[in-house]
């Protein structure tokens, strides 16, 4: 997991071959007036997702406890204040329910070990062995999950 401010983002262009292309969108984009939904930055290997709801309760986000096989998130907060836990996926031992290839999504029964905020202009990187959950907050948060693909 990584943690930190967009101004940074050029320090991470080498852990991934397409971290510069996934930094270089959201500088390039509007941050402010972009639709929410979703869209291809390159095919399949990188994916930007626009959202703006409500934030949800600890209890209801760690019912999703979950990380992915097949992609990297980039979880930028454009405008609000997000709580997110996180746990490392090597000590998370029950599932809760099978992986889901579709939508590469394993889900757990546990509990985060930490919880963090982040909020305008901070991101998060969750790896693969980075079981997170995200949208914790009271009040509505804007923001970009860019999948990009291992």
């Amino acid at each position: 997991m990584i943690i930190d401010t967009v101004k940074n983002a050029g320090k991470y262009y080498h852990v991934h071959p397409l971290f510069e292309k996934a930094f270089a969108y959201i500088q390039s984009t509007n941050l402010e007036t972009v639709e929410m939904g979703k869209y291809e930055i390159e095919g399949d290997k990188l994916k930007a997702i626009f959202s703006n709801k409500k934030g949800m309760s600890a209890t209801e986000s760690v019912a999703k406890f979950e990380c992915h096989n097949n992609h990297i998130d980039i979880q930028l907060c454009i405008n609000g204040e997000e709580t997110m836990g996180w746990k490392p996926r090597e000590q998370c031992k029950t599932e809760n329910g099978p992986y889901n290839p579709e939508k590469d999504v394993q889900l757990y029964a546990e509990a985060p070990d930490m919880y963090f905020k982040l909020t305008d202009g901070q991101f998060v990187i969750f790896f693969p062995e980075d079981v997170h959950a995200p949208m914790i907050g009271d009040t509505e948060i804007k923001k970009l999950v860019i999948k990009v693909k291992i």
